[in-house]
């Protein structure tokens, strides 16, 4: 039978006897963010036992309630800590948690996020920044409108436009946001895809080349689009730097759509400016938002978004709906969603 102590044991945490819950009796959930009725319904009824749900509305009222939490929706920090006594499962409302607690990340309190419910949208985000730039729209035609002004740009054979069908994109993490990236690519618009990930996957059929980290700079000459979908890690910081962007075709473009800690921003800068990269389509950057006088906004060959490539109704529900199976498999004893190896820091 699978209980909550074999769970902790698998995820490399301790299984101290306090880590189980009992069945009887409510389970009391803390939560620095607050739900819409219906929400709230779908996560608290059904469940094997009944759930108390606490929206704290500050953080005097958030470390108070902590005191008898069982579960805590939002985060920890270390001050937080020595108010949760009872605290054995945290689950975060986002999928990075690069900016957790170090403390709570080296706690035993068991820690989940959302990994691959904003994916959805976040992929949709990126094919819709590489049209932009693929088919002129952004350093050509929107230019254009802005002045009220519309003509053609280049021949109907010039390399002005171009297609996305039988080119090479390139996945830099192949979890949720790298592959639904690369399957709309590939079924969608006949790409070939490659990726790399720090983990060892299956690879699907459609994938032409899947392989660790340590393959990374051998696919970058490769590819026709390079994709920036890992998490942010010690290891991933300022990967993709002047090296790798020297070493891209001069006909390629970079997506960075997971974390901006992951691009040098200046090295971009540099490489759209000076023709190494034909263009970038960004969603995220290292510092959000960037200040007015950054010289990212100077560059005619970028799109970018606002890091709100996985807003919307949709991912609402798929979080909510995430939520309310972990507490139910919570409070069976079973197996939790979306586990974060805290070593790994994803």
């Amino acid at each position: 039978m699978v209980t909550r102590r074999t769970v902790l044991q698998a995820s490399g945490l301790a299984a101290a006897p306090q880590v189980m819950v009992a069945q009887t009796g409510p389970l009391k959930i803390v939560s620095t963010v607050s739900f819409e009725p219906d929400e709230l319904a779908k996560i608290t009824q059904g469940k094997a036992v009944p759930i108390r749900f606490v929206f704290a509305k500050d953080r005097e009222e958030f470390r108070k309630e902590l005191r008898d939490a069982d579960v805590v929706y939002g985060g920890l920090n270390a001050a937080d800590l020595d108010f949760a006594p009872k605290v054995k499962w945290v689950q975060s409302p986002g999928a990075g948690v690069e900016s957790a607690d170090p403390k709570f990340m080296a706690s035993p309190i068991l820690f989940t996020n959302m990994a691959r419910i904003f994916a959805p949208g976040i992929a949709e985000t990126a094919m819709g920044l590489l049209l932009c730039l693929t088919r002129g729209i952004t350093t050509y035609y929107m230019p254009q409108f802005a002045k009220r002004q519309m003509k053609p740009i280049g021949t109907v054979k010039s390399p002005d436009h171009w297609e996305l069908e039988g080119r090479t994109m390139g996945l830099v993490g192949f979890g949720g946001i790298g592959y639904e990236v690369g399957r709309r690519a590939h079924h969608g618009f006949g790409m070939k895809i490659m990726a790399t990930d720090a983990k060892p996957i299956p690879k699907p059929e459609w994938v032409s080349e899947l392989h660790d980290p340590t393959w990374f700079m051998e696919m970058v000459p490769q590819v026709d689009v390079l994709v920036s979908a890992a998490p942010a890690t010690k290891e991933t910081r300022k990967m993709f730097n002047e090296t790798v962007f020297r070493k891209m075709k001069k006909t390629a473009i970079f997506l960075g759509m997971s974390r901006g800690e992951l691009f040098d921003d200046m090295a971009l800068v540099k490489a759209l400016k000076e023709g190494w990269i034909a263009g970038a389509g960004l969603d995220v950057f290292p510092v959000e938002p960037p200040p007015e006088n950054h010289p990212i906004f100077d560059c005619k060959n970028v799109v970018m978004t606002a890091h709100t490539s996985g807003w919307g109704p949709d991912r609402q529900r798929r979080l909510v709906d995430l939520f309310a199976e972990n507490i139910r498999r919570y409070a069976a004893g079973m197996e939790l969603m979306n586990v974060v190896d805290k070593a790994k820091g994803y």
